[in-house]
């Protein structure tokens, strides 16, 4: 494969000058993409959506989604989004793979959606007798008035495209972003119709931020027993420095002898307490100089709740002490454990 040639990361033109981005110009074509896609949005065919949305609805089996070039990358996404809901078994076929043996994956009860803006890809024309003698429905997603592709599915959907918004009308900057859109939309009808509730997507992205906020619990990241930093209010400031410190919490959390929450006192406490009182910190407790009405949050809350609880006016907070319904504290979580986990 060859090297293509270095202009040090930009075209120069023939007058020396490298090339700048005209403001207006872009809000021009920023203009006319607009006007494309509200003149695909006047002019499809909604009964024709509802039934290509009705019948990966109702698909017996899995869904494929197959394409060439940048209607393949859009039918790869669509793929992946339509399984990451969790009801339906969905996957790209690539049209030539397919050919050399990958349709063995496809199943008479399955669909295979072909997305093309032509509707004359070559690729996709020599899927369409092989994916039929295996059984599978066909639905084509094209934008080209009577092409062939079309003539050989089962169901066609007609995605109106006025023009591509590329100065010559020929990159698919327009016609890829009506595929998109509409497959996406379509994919947004499906969990509406399903029901899909935060709880049910969250199991399908559980390493990502979207599953971490739905799914992880304060109990699932609060420290506990050894790990938390508790003294009695009777206890000496000064007594308690290397419980304040060596916990990693900023804080300590006074408890009585049932270890019920009484309050907490933070190094900022330390640092206020040692300004105001000087040497007579050595004789006060921490009972003395605790706060008594510190934000908590109890076990069961979704971690999420606990980092916006920890961001809430007066002021920003690093931890929450963790406690049940009687008071008795249960754990402590932090800000930065939260951060660490991704949330």
């Amino acid at each position: 494969m060859g090297s293509l040639p270095s202009t040090g990361g930009l075209q120069v033109l023939e007058n020396g000058d490298a090339p700048v981005i005209n403001r207006c110009e872009l809000r021009v074509l920023f203009e006319s993409q607009q006007r494309h896609l509200n003149d695909f949005f006047d002019k499809l065919d909604l009964d024709h959506a509802q039934a290509f949305a009705q019948a990966l609805l109702d698909a017996p089996g899995a869904i494929f989604f197959s394409g060439v070039g940048k209607s393949g990358f859009v039918a790869l996404k669509l793929s992946q989004t339509l399984a990451s809901l969790g009801f339906t078994r969905s996957a790209y076929l690539p049209p030539v793979d397919a050919l050399h043996g990958d349709i063995g994956a496809l199943f008479p009860s399955d669909i295979l959606v072909l997305i093309s803006k032509s509707g004359s890809s070559d690729e996709l024309l020599n899927l369409v007798p092989c994916a039929r003698a295996k059984g599978a429905r066909l639905i084509s997603l094209t934008s080209v008035e009577g092409n062939p592709l079309a003539s050989l599915c089962d169901m066609n959907v007609h995605l109106p495209l006025e023009r591509e918004v590329c100065p010559f009308g020929l990159a698919p900057v327009t016609s890829s972003a009506i595929q998109m859109v509409f497959g996406d939309t379509v994919v947004a009808a499906i969990m509406r119709a399903r029901k899909l509730t935060k709880e049910s997507y969250a199991r399908n992205h559980p390493a990502g931020k979207i599953g971490k906020s739905l799914i992880f619990k304060v109990k699932d990241l609060m420290k506990k027993q050894d790990e938390l930093p508790l003294c009695k209010e009777t206890d000496m400031i000064m007594g308690q420095l290397t419980e304040l410190t060596s916990k990693g919490c900023g804080c300590l959390l006074v408890v009585n002898a049932e270890s019920q929450l009484i309050g907490t006192f933070t190094d900022g406490d330390l640092r206020r307490t040692l300004k105001a009182s000087g040497e007579k910190i050595f004789k006060l407790t921490v009972g003395e100089m605790c706060n008594r009405n510190p934000r908590t949050i109890t076990p069961e809350a979704m971690a999420v709740e606990a980092m916006q609880k920890m961001e809430s006016p007066p002021s920003a907070v690093q931890f929450l002490p963790v406690i049940d319904d009687q008071q008795v504290v249960l754990g402590i979580i932090t800000l930065h454990g939260l951060v660490s986990a991704g949330l």
